[in-house]
């Protein structure tokens, strides 16, 4: 995220010319281009030839939530019966046993990281045999890492004790936005008292990082919820905060047609919301790391940002690199070095594959030789802001010849001060960085076609 002001063209000349639809790039190919060719049969495939020299990530969706809030772009529901939770939990456990039958040996596991949804919907007794279902299927004696998605106002003393005994090491509070005009514009009404009794608590049990996301781009928002949000937040001495920009679909989303579009920000709004609050951030001490996450310098996600070993993934930057990730639950997506597939959306398909004893996948992508090179170019890009392209070519066995393409569209990035190439390098430079969606796009032969489905890039 950039912390100068523009020097050669006015916010408003750049935002006019980059402000096109681009993928968030937390995969590539993106989930857009996964079809129904890539199925069940694809996946237990590439689950009996996984590599099996590393422990996987285990990524578990719950798609619960006690209210609808009308931003969300998740896979959720509205949900306040207790039993549809309890045999959904039943059904992730079956799902593991049809993945692990297809892998046909041991599987070690080094993170788990439960999403949603709201994982704190699940009762504390279900959480506990829900984990206690997963420590008998797989080994997680090389499991680092327990981290969870979190609703403050969902969450209770029994829910943080439960957490405490299952070896929670890493919680996501959703806060968005304090500012009570802006809640009520999302219908997400919420305390500043109740994240902070939620960040002490999960601290008293264990938690030892912890993250905040936070929103710009909201309806109602200004540049002054943002810092106001940011000065009481920062109080508590997260480890971590992540502030996104909302995307507003509601060609995808339709309960987003309940924000009225005049109450939104314009796009010179949101990037002086986005701009103010990451250079208050790191006035704080935090280290801004990729596009949109901060993390104070003791966070193992800011050792990784220095040490260049940083990632991406569907949960946005991590320091996760592992080749396999088994996603469970509907709408899940997972990866293996063969590709991806992702789970029924509809949890009631999700249900019917699962309980007929069939791996629940409904689409997926095989990763062909040019789409591996083309995923290490981009991610790096994401995460370093910068690439080499040769040692890329030489380690795959690719040609220059094969970024033709993008090295031509990048030339209007570099007139404008966005980039700098030097030799095979591309740097993005800081003005460029609130750009370097647009940026990564030219390197991907697919984003014309698809920008469309994907949000802006400011």
């Amino acid at each position: 995220m950039s912390l100068s002001s523009p020097a050669r063209l006015s916010v408003r000349d750049l935002i006019a010319r980059y402000d096109a639809h681009a993928p968030r790039y937390t995969s590539y190919p993106t989930a857009a281009q996964f079809t129904p060719a890539v199925g069940p049969g694809d996946w237990a495939d590439w689950l009996g030839r996984a590599p099996s020299d590393q422990p996987v990530s285990l990524y578990l969706h719950l798609p619960f939530c006690k209210r609808l809030c009308w931003y969300c772009g998740c896979n959720t529901r509205a949900v306040n019966r207790a039993g549809v939770i309890s045999s959904y939990v039943d059904l992730l456990l079956r799902e593991a046993d049809l993945v692990l039958a297809r892998i046909g040996r041991p599987v070690r596991v080094g993170s788990i990281h439960l999403g949603g949804g709201t994982p704190n919907m699940l009762s504390p007794e279900d959480l506990e045999r829900l984990f206690a279902g997963l420590s008998a299927r797989f080994d997680l004696g090389d499991c680092f890492e327990v981290a969870a998605e979190l609703d403050p106002e969902v969450l209770t003393q029994e829910w943080v004790e439960a957490a405490g005994r299952i070896g929670l090491s890493r919680a996501s509070l959703g806060v968005q936005d304090l500012s009570p005009r802006v809640q009520a514009a999302v219908n997400r009404p919420e305390r500043f008292e109740t994240i902070r009794w939620a960040a002490e608590a999960l601290r008293g049990q264990g938690v030892t990082s912890l993250n905040l996301d936070l929103m710009y781009g909201l309806p109602l928002q200004a540049v002054e919820n943002v810092i106001t949000t940011l000065g009481q937040v920062t109080t508590l001495r997260p480890e971590r905060i992540a502030l996104f920009g909302y995307a507003h679909v509601p060609w995808m989303k339709p309960h987003q047609r309940l924000i009225n579009d005049a109450d939104l920000p314009d796009a010179e709004a949101r990037f002086a919301q986005s701009q103010a609050a990451a250079r208050y951030l790191v006035g704080k001490g935090w280290q801004a790391i990729g596009l949109d996450h901060f993390a104070l310098p003791h966070d193992g996600l800011a050792a990784a940002d220095r040490a260049g070993r940083l990632h991406r993934n569907f949960q946005g930057y991590t320091t996760d690199a592992a080749d396999v990730l088994i996603g469970l639950g509907a709408s899940s997506i997972s990866r293996t070095p063969k590709g991806f597939v992702q789970n029924h959306a509809q949890e009631l398909d999700w249900r019917r594959a699962v309980e007929a004893g069939d791996l629940p996948v409904a689409r997926g992508v095989a990763l062909t030789e040019g789409d591996a090179f083309v995923s290490e170019i981009i991610e790096r890009l994401m995460c370093d802001f910068v690439v080499d392209l040769a040692p890329i070519v030489r380690r795959r066995g690719r040609d220059l010849s094969d970024v033709a393409g993008a090295w031509s569209l990048l030339e209007r990035f570099v007139d404008d001060g966005l980039v700098r190439i030097d030799g095979t390098a591309v740097a993005v430079t800081d003005l460029g960085r609130p750009f370097v969606r647009a940026v990564c796009a030219a390197f991907d032969p697919n984003a014309a076609a698809l920008q469309q489905r994907h949000a802006r890039v400011v």
